[in-house]
Parts: structure tokens; sequence; C-alpha cells
């Protein structure tokens, strides 16, 4: 190894003893030592030339990483890249538009490598998260920038290429859960690599994932003994998918006495995916036949489980198991809830109830209770089925997919129309409360249905007869749904109530006199042409419900039946 200084620099005595001794230091260690130009280092510094510059004999080389992060509830991909080299004094900086978590993984990390038996060298070490220009955030670049430090550093070989590397560290080198474990593993499956490394307690959350090797970890010894060597761990198999649908006591459609005109539009919109208006004074039941509404819906279906986890993981929203999600979701926010919470969006934009309801029920009890700007708010994604958050950093769309089930009082005594009690509304108090609820969200929803007061003699009605329950009625909805999904396998959509316009004309046929019906009705009712190709999609479901091949008279009738006069 030569020793002499290189010609660049003009050196006095001093300088040339001093890196004469530099260069015995680097004779006895390998060219990857963590110990470089530093030992002499503060010796030449109080002689107190300031222009001295302490020649490199290498740079180490970058290591580069394959890691991710979150934007809505997808991953999207982004490098690691760690680099060390000599300087002045030793330093660490992130860079690449990291937020103050990413930023305190410095302190994480070096915390970890100590106990997990190596010293970071005392030199200056830069990771850079690239693309830079895309803000990132979470804490699950630590597993990654831990092993490129160790790699540039000569401590162990450079990770596995083709894997993706996940995971929070602890001070004690335990690798953490994270949030939005199952986007990651999704991402590497697009992406095409071998497989990703993540935390041991997300395995739950990701263990029906299939076409992509998952190696869950515990600690970051157990990377390093594990990721360093050609030969890789097997992987962890995956647990088939399962469908669970669990009807709890008090949710099951046997327990509802009499109200038969509203259970069969909750059917109707469980076989359709239709958002539904229940009206009528309290206690008539309109609680309990909005929460055994999820008991007649079909299972979820393994993309559907996989896409709502992806928005309960970004949520942080699993619960205490954090397995896949595997019933549909029943979420019933109070009228006070704010819009943030309501919709989704923060500082950090997070999910809100209506994306947590995706592919299920959302139930708005007291309906007109809510701000009138929040009902609103509704708007777009009960057209679209998504929701999109926009701020300066960019905009963020998340999944809205829910069917609507809406319960109002007529009034705010709410016995309006009772049969039983009086109401202490006067006409104009009444009128103004209705008028809370505009056209444009009332046009929005299929199916409006006045639910009346239940006679005392049908509620002894178990003592005589029984009651239809939700298994029975689901039955029929699976069979609407598996005729709808033939027809509509072609549109990417799932349900009748999903279509455009331009679909309906071309996948919905009615019968001449059922057309005749629905003009007749859309000029005598003033229809708007939203509510007009509504009937026509209700109409199809309840055709769906029968078997039918085409909308008949007496489809499209039901169905104008649900729409108040």
């Amino acid at each position: 190894m030569p020793i002499s200084p290189p010609g660049q620099y003009k050196y006095n005595n001093i300088e040339y003893v001093l890196y004469f001794l530099n260069a015995l230091v680097r004779q006895f260690h390998q060219p990857t030592s963590r110990h470089g130009d530093f030992p002499i280092l503060p010796l030449f510094r109080l002689a107190g030339d300031s222009s001295f510059r302490v020649p490199l004999s290498h740079m180490n080389p970058v290591v580069k990483i394959n890691s991710g992060s979150l934007y809505g509830i997808d991953a999207k991909e982004v490098h690691i890249e760690v680099g060390t080299s000599g300087g002045n004094l030793p330093h660490f900086d992130i860079v690449g538009l990291g937020d103050k978590a990413i930023d305190e993984a410095r302190e994480r990390v070096k915390s970890a490598i100590r106990q997990a038996g190596f010293q970071l060298s005392a030199m200056k070490i830069v990771v850079n998260l690239t693309p830079a220009y895309i803000q990132k955030q979470g804490t699950q670049f630590d597993l990654g920038i831990a092993l490129g430090l160790l790699a540039s550093q000569g401590d162990i070989p450079s990770p596995e290429s083709s894997l993706l590397y996940i995971g929070e560290l602890s001070l004690n080198g335990d690798i953490q859960r994270i949030t939005g474990a199952l986007p990651f593993v999704l991402l590497a499956k697009k992406l095409k690599l071998k497989g990703i490394v993540f935390p041991y307690d997300n395995l739950p959350e990701v263990a029906s994932v299939t076409g992509i090797a998952l190696y869950p970890v515990k600690h970051l010894k157990e990377v390093i003994q594990g990721f360093t060597t050609a030969q890789l761990p097997l992987p962890f198999s995956p647990v088939p998918f399962e469908p669970v649908l669990v009807v709890s006591e008090g949710t099951n459609f046997a327990d509802i006495h009499g109200q038969e005109i509203a259970k069969r539009a909750l059917e109707i919109a469980a076989a359709g995916g239709h958002n539904i208006l229940l009206s009528g004074v309290p206690g008539a039941g309109k609680t309990l036949m909005a929460r055994s509404f999820v008991s007649i819906m079909p299972p979820l279906t393994e993309e559907e489980a996989l896409e709502l986890t992806q928005i309960y993981s970004v949520a942080s929203a699993l619960g205490e198991d954090g397995g896949l999600v595997r019933t549909r979701p029943f979420r019933s926010p109070h009228h006070t809830t704010s819009l943030v919470g309501l919709i989704g969006g923060g500082s950090k934009p997070k999910p809100g109830e209506i994306s947590l309801a995706h592919r299920g029920v959302l139930f708005l009890d007291e309906f007109a209770e809510f701000p009138r700007i929040m009902l609103e708010s509704l708007r777009q994604p009960l057209e679209d089925g998504h929701v999109s958050i926009a701020r300066a950093s960019g905009s963020i769309r998340y999944p809205s997919r829910f069917t609507l089930i809406a319960a109002v009082n007529p009034c705010p005594c709410g016995y309006k129309g009772s049969r039983k009690r009086q109401c202490s509304c006067s006409p104009q108090i009444a009128e103004k409360y209705q008028k809370r609820l505009s056209g444009p969200i009332l046009d929005r929803i299929d199916l409006h249905v006045h639910v009346q007061e239940v006679e005392i003699e049908k509620l002894a009605i178990h003592r005589t007869q029984s009651q239809e329950d939700s298994k029975t009625i689901q039955a029929r909805v699976i069979e609407a749904r598996k005729r709808q999904l033939k027809r509509l396998r072609e549109t990417g959509t799932h349900t009748n109530a999903e279509l455009t316009s331009k679909q309906v004309k071309i996948l919905c046929t009615l019968s001449d006199a059922a057309q005749a019906i629905l003009l007749q009705a859309t000029e005598r009712m003033n229809l708007s042409t939203r509510v007009y190709f509504k009937m026509i999609k209700v109409a199809q479901t309840i055709a769906d419900l029968e078997g039918a091949e085409s909308i008949q008279p007496s489809h499209i009738s039901e169905a104008l039946s649900y729409r108040p006069s």
C-alpha cells in the first residue's frame, strides 16, 4: 500500500509525519475498516492549520436499499441510498424530504446497531431517500437505513437487491410493527421483487397475500444473519383467505317484527348496493334494521378484503389482532363528528368514516341533525365512490364505495304522522326541519322508505309464526350479486348501483311496457335525469332478485314506489 502523500497537496514536515502515521494505521486494517483518517485528525487540528485536507485512500461505495412510503392507501417505491466518507467531524444526515419521524430515525438506528453488536464509524454519513422531490413519512425506513449503514462501512455484505425492507427499530434492536404493512407487500408484488422483509407483528395483516415471498422478522440481528448471504431463509407460507360473516344476537332480521316494506327495501339495497333513507317516528325500528343490514350482505371477496384492509391499516384501525378485515364494516358516526372525521384529511391525511365504511355500511342516524356542510360533502363520494383530499403537497384519493343508510325523524319532536302520540311541532317548524336535507342529497339516495310504528299485535308474532332470518335473505342477495357480476364482468364494477348512465343504456334491458311506465312516472313526478337512471338500476336489482332476464313493468313499478311522491 503506498504511503507517500499525493502530489496535489503541498505538505510541510509536520503534515508529512501526520499523513505517514495515518497511512500506517490504514496499513494494519482492511480498506473498509471503520478507522479511516480520523485518529490523526485531532492532532493536526491542534497544529492550527485549517487549510489542510486529510487525503482519503478510498470512498466507501454507496449502498442502495429497496423500501417505500405511503401515499393514500397505496405505497410508492423509495430507494434508501447510504454513503459514508471521511470528513472533518462525524456527521449523520438524512435527506430527501422526510418528516420528523424519519429525522429521528438517526437515534433509533444508532442504538439498534449497537445492540446488534456493531459500532458506527466516526465518519460522515449521508442517507438519501430517493426520489428526493416526493415528501416521505413514517418509521418504516429504519431497517433499511441500518442495513445500509452496516453494509457501507463493511460490516455486512450488501443486502439482497431483490427484496424490499420495511420496519421500525426500537432502541434495543427489536423490529416494531408499522402502519400500512399491506400496501408495502402489494408494492413489492407489483414491482416483481422476490420478497419483502417486514416486522413479525404485521404478519396477521398480510398472511393471506400470495405471489410474493414473505419474511417476517423480530430483531435486527435476525435480518443481519438471515438476509446478508446468498441463501435466503424459507419464506412464510400464506394462509388461504376465508370470508367470515358473523350474525350476532340482536342483529338478525328474524328479530325484526313487522316492517315488511322496509325489510324488502333493505334486501334490494343489499343486493344492488343502493343507498336508502328510513324516515319515521322514534322507536319504529330504524336503528335495529340498519344494524341488521350487514347480516344480509354477501361475504367479502378476497379482493375486497385486501382493499379494505389497506384502508384500515393506513388508518391504524385494524384492532388488537391486526389481521385481515374479513367482515363488511358497519360505521355509525355521531352527528357531532367533525368534517375531517367523516370525510378524511387532516395535516397528515387519514381516511375518514366514509372510507372506513368502504364495501360496507355507513349509517347516519339523525340524518337531519348533521351540519349542512357535512351532508353536502357526501355528494362526491356517493356519486363517484371515492373522495379526493387536496393539499399543497398533492392530492390523495381514498375509496369510499359504501351503502348509505340514513335514518331521519319527520320533525324535531319526531312524532309528526304518529298514530299514537301527538306532534308538538308547528307545520312551519316541521317543514323547515325537512328542508335541512337538500334536493341534491336526496337525489343521490335510491330508496326512500317511511317506517310506520309497529302494531302491538305484531310484536307477539313469535308466538304464532317465525320471521324470515338473515341467512335466508342473504342467500337471495348472493344469487342476485352473482347475476350482476356475470353481467358486469367487463365494466370493472361490482353492483348495479355503480353503473354509469352510459352503462345502464347498454346493460339494462327494459320491456316496452316497463319503458312506458317509467316515462310516464318521470313526467308526472318531475324526476331528474339522475333519478331516472337510478330507477332503472333499482328495477334491474329487483329483476336480479327474481332471476328475470329483463326489466318488467312490475320491477319498474316497485322501484318507483320507493320514491317520495
